[in-house]
């Protein structure tokens, strides 16, 4: 998990600051349940980590099957909450598994 973590933050040190900043991750939980009440739970760290919207969606062939979407308003503090060791504590408790995909989007400029 921490490896896919830095390789998403590996892959997003190209652009080294940038504004409207969408952060999205999807995992496989144990029991969707479980998982649901402790991420309601962290809300306060999200917070403390610079996230300012916040979403989960399900697979609709799987429940388990999570993609979540966090919001910040610069890549570092996205990058940072993304590796932090309290995010990671809180996934393992919550009974994430499998391989995370983690991927980081800045908002596309309109075209001229």
């Amino acid at each position: 998990m921490a490896c896919m973590l830095g390789l998403a933050a590996l892959g997003a040190a190209a652009a080294s600051h940038a504004e409207d900043v969408r952060m999205f991750v999807r995992h496989q939980v144990a029991d969707y349940a479980t998982w649901r009440k402790s991420y309601d739970g962290f809300a306060a760290e999200q917070k403390k980590g610079g996230v300012f919207y916040q979403a989960v969606y399900q697979s609709a062939d799987d429940p388990n099957d999570v993609t979540v979407i966090h919001d910040f308003h610069s890549l570092e503090e996205a990058k940072a909450f993304a590796a932090s060791p309290e995010l990671k504590a809180a996934m393992e408790k919550s009974g994430v598994k499998g391989t995370l995909q983690i991927w980081f989007t800045v908002k596309a400029a309109k075209s001229k």
